[in-house]
């Protein structure tokens, strides 16, 4: 008996735009856009990690930890979470300074809280 070969589908360009076109258009680009808006965890105020200053930055994600009522655990978790996740989707993208100054802001965020 002759035994029969799996092959496996070859990736076409018509499947690839294919799965482009099938997204919503109502929904934002990216999913990290949508997770900072519309985040159960915190309600950020806008350009909060825009700020020039580690400890306004600390002290806006306190703040907003501190009040909101929907987040899951504790407000030093959640403020940390927001801040860790921003770092980590901007990724190479953000500029050194910027990088240095939210990294700071974690630093901060930890005396904020007393958590030393």
């Amino acid at each position: 008996m002759a035994e029969r070969r799996k092959t496996t589908p070859r990736k076409t360009a018509a499947r690839k735009s294919s799965r482009t076109t099938t997204a919503k258009k109502s929904s934002p680009k990216r999913w990290s856009q949508r997770v900072t808006q519309e985040s159960d965890a915190l309600d950020l105020k806008r350009g909060v990690f825009k700020q020039t200053s580690a400890k306004k930055i600390a002290a806006s994600l306190k703040r907003s930890a501190e009040h909101s009522t929907r987040r899951k655990s504790g407000a030093y978790r959640s403020a940390l979470s927001m801040l860790t996740f921003y770092i980590n989707r901007a990724g190479k993208t953000l500029p050194k300074t910027q990088r240095a100054r939210l990294e700071r802001a974690k630093v901060e965020l930890k005396h904020q809280f007393g958590r030393e």
